[in-house]
């Protein structure tokens, strides 16, 4: 038997029980992926939409009541082990007749998350995972960004890489204490109103980009493509300061951008957001070459259509 096995029967024969239990909503996500932002948005929504009480459990809070700092916190692995424990012992005395629970944080361990799973289904409760995802350089200089305002919030180096890097088990939606899983990058809207059906009317969500489990084995592919597509736009426009009708790469033989005159930075904005959610879900996993012809195609389509 696997370890996380023993784990998940360990786990689901622990679980206090509690009467009249309500949904709970787990946030996974590398460091500055915009998990708050999206633990907030989803309290407004389930307060102002549906008239939900809602409680957030915040990691970044806990750290602080049990008198530690982050980074320290995530370098010392008896000091992580207290605040998750903490951070669980408030999802059990939370789950509750009124309320949604909303946990915050990194959540990175796929045999917590299951723990996690297992104390819901004991309460009887419904449960799913948003899972935001960032381009690693993006999250980087965000980060960075933050460091300048407030070093204390600020990941350190080692930090930021064990948490981005080494540690990080993606959930998935095949497994059951990840599902109904929504995953989201900071640009994209969440469907909100498929989070609640999946909560409160205990059905599947509608089959759309937020729903579906993206079949990414790894951030590094999403990464390289956002890097390549923001190359590629930066010929373009530069092409196009240039005055030219059509834009050339050199790192691309045979590939022509050919309605450049089309092109504005905003419009070219919006169809480059449009074209990774499409090749996250579609080209998963294949060469870089091939997904930077495939955006000037889309591009050259889109363009003139």
């Amino acid at each position: 038997m696997s370890t996380l096995s023993t784990q998940t029967n360990s786990a689901e024969h622990n679980i206090v029980k509690i009467s009249n239990r309500m949904p709970l909503i787990i946030i996974c996500g590398c460091p500055v992926s915009g998990k708050t932002t999206r633990a907030k948005e989803l309290k407004e929504f389930f307060e102002k939409t549906h008239g939900k009480q809602v409680e957030i459990i915040s990691e970044a809070d806990a750290i602080v009541k049990l008198g530690y700092v982050p980074n320290a916190t995530y370098l010392d692995s008896q000091k992580e082990k207290r605040v998750r424990g903490y951070l669980k012992s408030e999802v059990l005395r939370l789950i509750g007749k009124d309320n949604v629970v909303i946990l915050d944080g990194s959540n990175y361990i796929k045999g917590y998350r299951y723990e996690l799973y297992c104390a819901s289904k004991a309460s009887k409760s419904t449960q799913c995972t948003v899972f935001t995802i960032r381009n690693h350089q993006e999250a980087w200089e965000a980060n960075m960004d933050r460091m300048k305002v407030q070093a204390a919030d600020a990941y350190s180096q080692e930090v930021f890489d064990a948490l981005t890097k080494f540690r990080f088990e993606e959930p998935n939606s095949n497994n059951r204490w990840d599902s109904p899983l929504f995953t989201v990058q900071p640009q994209d809207q969440l469907d909100l109103e498929a989070v609640y059906a999946a909560l409160f009317e205990k059905k599947p969500p509608p089959p759309n980009q937020s729903t579906q489990n993206p079949p990414l084995t790894s951030t590094n592919f999403l990464y390289e493509i956002d890097k390549v597509t923001q190359d590629i736009s930066k010929q373009i426009l530069d092409a196009k300061q240039l005055n030219q009708d059509t834009a050339r790469f050199p790192s691309h033989p045979g590939c022509t951008l050919d309605s450049l005159p089309l092109v504005t930075p905003q419009k070219l904005l919006r169809l480059r957001r449009q074209f990774l959610t499409y090749a996250k879900m579609n080209h998963a996993g294949e060469d870089t070459g091939k997904i930077a012809r495939y955006y000037i195609q889309y591009l050259n389509k889109t363009l003139t259509d």
